[in-house]
């Protein structure tokens, strides 16, 4: 599988230290509230996962599916919800766990739709940042790196729902999804 990247951007180690530095501000920001992780599948699942072990105040977690892509490798600007969340997020800290924020149109729709559920705040935390591809202004609160504009996989991030397991983020080679 490593012979479909390009190139490596983000090792496991660096991954692992920015995510602890992500933690530990998170669990200042949110001491003493009622914080309510939202994993967006399936991509945040690994983050997620590395983000809950590094977190010391107590938190939930729940999970929903939202499709923008499908099997393209460009976003077709429609939001899906595929799966809601299981419990009421009224009154509650809403953290939306990403693993990459790019156009912006997903996240926008789904921190008005989380506000319109009565969730005290809504905030994002995402491991990659791609600012030059935003199409829309969305506020994220915790980003743990910014990330150039290419076809980015690894670490829960894919491609055709491949190359999610590999334990770093790297480039996909063109020739993969052109």
């Amino acid at each position: 599988m490593k012979e479909g990247i390009k190139e490596i951007l983000f090792s496991e180690e660096e991954i692992s230290i920015r995510t602890k530095e992500l933690a530990k501000i998170i669990d200042e920001d949110y001491k003493g509230k009622d914080l309510l992780l939202v994993g967006v599948l399936k991509g945040s699942v690994v983050f997620i996962s590395e983000l809950l072990k590094r977190l010391h105040n107590p938190c939930e977690i729940d999970f929903m599916a939202i499709s923008t892509y499908g099997k393209e490798s460009k976003s077709s600007g429609v939001v899906k919800i595929l799966k809601d969340l299981d419990r009421s997020i009224e009154g509650k800290e809403v953290l939306i766990v990403e693993d990459i924020v790019d156009s912006g149109i997903t996240l926008k729709y789904l921190m008005s739709y989380l506000s319109s559920k009565g969730a005290s705040s809504v905030e994002i935390v995402t491991l990659l940042n791609k600012s030059a591809r935003r199409a829309v202004n969305v506020n994220v609160k915790y980003i743990g790196f910014e990330a150039p504009d290419g076809f980015l996989v690894g670490y829960g991030l894919d491609y055709a729902e491949k190359y999610r397991n590999l334990p770093f983020i790297g480039i996909l080679k063109e020739e993969i999804y052109s």
